[in-house]
């Protein structure tokens, strides 16, 4: 009995002694981490924006451009030229680059 006193004693001891730890321990990280935390997952967008797929159809010369198609691979956009409705391909990946017109 004497051995089971002096664990569950030796173990409350132990909780008391980590609780004001703990609390210091986040009270003295404070708003630093926030911006620790902002700046490590900021990551960039590694494919072609949606926005900068429409920007790059209208200096193509499309007008009321719109994503029709987004998938891993392509971004398609449609809109309205001279002659029509027409529709542009671009690829996936950062600067949009022109696969078909």
């Amino acid at each position: 009995m004497t051995h089971f006193l002096t664990k569950a004693s030796l173990a409350a001891l132990l909780a008391l002694c980590t609780i004001p730890a703990t609390a210091s321990t986040a009270a003295a990280a404070g708003p630093q981490t926030s911006f620790i935390v902002e700046a490590q997952y900021h990551r960039p967008i590694r494919g072609c924006s949606p926005m900068h797929a429409v920007r790059k159809a209208r200096d193509f010369g499309l007008r009321d451009a719109r994503i029709t198609r987004m998938s891993p691979r392509v971004v398609v956009v449609a809109g309205r030229e001279r002659r029509g409705w027409d529709r542009i391909t671009f690829a996936n990946v950062h600067g949009c680059p022109l696969i078909r017109r």
